[in-house]
């Protein structure tokens, strides 16, 4: 029996970690194309926090309740609607409501939990393999024996970035903010990792690949990083921009960007169309969802807060000390 209310988390109002609070919701019904998800568990992401804050409002139509992934069980289809089937387990991107006992996702956006994974682990994959897929290897176009730099490289994204990176084949650096975190990265397989408290990413990422530079630039910095980006990228390389952590604005001399012939490219994922979306998650179950059982691929999760506990697990992402992902529990 699917019940009439729920249990999720609202931002009562743009504010710290304690403006979220637990309350009672309808159920959201699917509409044509999308299927219901009873949710075991919900990723927290970036984005989270910046919706909380007030700075990254939901697209329009689109519940106001934060979470952009989820794992858990179809519970009820909406028309149209043939794959996923009624019971099955799957994890899903979601533009919001992922914060609930319930939500409602595309069908296309839904994935199968892979066999080797719980619905726990399989709840904080979709926001972070959508973004490394999407610019990583299609945006950016990494290919094998290739050097990727990922800034931020012991985060969500990062991890997936340094285990994608390696399970097709690339050389991985990072950057990170401790040698804890450092460590953490070449544990997951980062060829070299940087702190960038202790050094300059430029200098170091050029000594590594003696002197060529990274091919693929995976940057969720912006502001000054922009144009140290520039100088760290090879001949022919891509840089992606997929967030501005560090600033909206950069300054850009252009030359060394002409004279690398050099691609500066830039997305966000959540306002793209389902299409757009459907077709990745496409991609992720033909190309990489055979890699959970072929290579042992395993996300990261640093820590696991109840539902009720949303707060608590926005602090901890916001101390910066979280290695990987961090999860809420249903």
């Amino acid at each position: 029996m699917i019940p009439q209310t729920m249990t999720a988390v609202e931002i009562r109002e743009p504010g710290p970690p304690q403006v979220l609070r637990a309350v009672q919701r309808p159920v959201p019904q699917p509409g044509a194309g999308e299927v219901l998800i009873q949710v075991a568990a919900a990723g927290i992401n970036r984005p989270d926090v910046l919706q909380r804050k007030g700075v990254y409002p939901p697209p329009a139509g689109v519940t106001d309740i934060p979470g952009l992934e989820v794992a858990g069980e179809v519970v009820r289809l909406g028309e149209a609607v043939r794959e996923p089937a009624l019971g099955a387990k799957v994890c899903a991107l979601v533009a919001g409501g992922g914060y609930a006992q319930y939500v409602s996702a595309p069908a296309v956006q839904c994935l199968p939990v892979p066999a080797s994974l719980t619905l726990e682990q399989a709840a904080v994959l979709p926001e972070t393999f959508f973004t490394v897929w999407h610019n990583v290897f299609e945006r950016g176009r990494l290919t094998r024996g290739e050097t990727l730099l990922v800034h931020g490289g012991s985060s969500g994204i990062g991890t997936t970035a340094i285990l994608l990176g390696k399970a097709f084949g690339a050389r991985v650096i990072v950057t990170a903010g401790s040698a804890a975190k450092c460590a953490a990265c070449r544990e997951l397989g980062a060829e070299v990792a940087i702190n960038y408290r202790e050094g300059d990413f430029v200098e170091a990422t050029l000594r590594a690949t003696d002197g060529k530079g990274a091919d693929v630039i995976l940057d969720m910095v912006g502001g000054d990083y922009v144009p140290r980006n520039i100088a760290a990228a090879a001949v022919e390389g891509r840089i992606v921009l997929i967030a501005t952590q560090g600033g909206n604005k950069a300054e850009l001399d252009l030359r060394p960007l002409m004279m690398k012939r050099l691609t500066l490219g830039a997305s966000t994922l959540r306002a793209q169309p389902v299409a757009n979306k459907g077709r990745i998650a496409a991609a992720l179950r033909e190309q990489v969802w055979p890699l959970f059982a072929a290579q042992g691929l395993q996300p990261v999760i640093h820590a696991r807060f109840p539902l009720a506990d949303a707060a608590g697990a926005h602090r901890l992402m916001e101390s910066d000390t979280h290695i990987g992902k961090i999860v809420l529990l249903t």
